[in-house]
């Protein structure tokens, strides 16, 4: 399936080779530092994870839309039951935000384990490997699952005209407090604006948000 047209291109992006060059060596520094620093905190939540549910996976890999409509596995710590993917179709009417995304706050698929990762983004950080891959940043928009972007405009495939990040603008202003169309203003925002210095505050705001905001479900 092809997910992506750069003929709907509408918005204009003036990315130079410097700093592209500079983002893709500081995605492959800060992803291989991240890896080795949080080594000990991987085997501790991975440990976790077996003790609760001894026949389910340590990691989840599922299939997301990148750079310019290539489809990639992303990595996450798995925080759902085993079958969550089968249970979804039956909770779709429960959604609580717009457009083509899913989230439920109290979604009863969620583990003990995985609330409580999923609350501090700890989740998050095998994406490290996609980045040191190059599927994915550290920063830029979230990467959409194909059945989002099935659903997507013209306009909001403009996501997909860089590659996806493990945090982004919208992460660090608002997540899950707003729905779909803000989040892709957010976006849109980030990459007419992306910059070094841009790229560093939206990681140093990371920071702050990592533990326990109160928009993480």
């Amino acid at each position: 399936m092809n997910y992506f047209d750069k003929n709907t291109t509408i918005i204009k992006i003036n990315d130079s080779k410097f700093y592209l060059l500079s983002k893709r060596i500081i995605d492959i520094f800060g992803a291989a530092c991240g890896i080795i620093l949080l080594s000990f905190l991987f085997i501790i939540i991975g440990i976790l994870i077996k003790i609760e549910d001894p026949k389910g996976k340590i990691f989840f890999s599922q299939k997301r839309v990148g750079l310019n409509g290539r489809v990639f596995k992303m990595y996450k710590f798995r925080s759902m039951v085993s079958n969550a993917e089968e249970k979804l179709e039956e909770l779709l009417k429960y959604n609580e935000v717009s457009g083509a995304m899913f989230k439920m706050k109290d979604d009863p698929r969620i583990t003990k384990v995985g609330k409580f990762i999923r609350k501090t983004s700890i989740d998050e950080l095998p994406q490290l490997f996609n980045v040191l891959k190059g599927d994915m940043s550290l920063v830029g928009p979230r990467p959409p699952l194909p059945r989002e972007v099935a659903e997507y405009t013209d306009y909001d495939k403009q996501r997909l005209l860089v590659t996806p990040g493990c945090t982004g603008l919208w992460q660090v202003s608002a997540r899950n407090s707003v729905g779909f169309a803000e989040m892709v203003e957010l976006d849109l925002q980030y990459i007419q604006n992306r910059s070094f210095l841009f790229d560093m505050k939206i990681i140093c705001k990371t920071f702050f948000v990592l533990f326990g905001s109160k928009n993480a479900f």
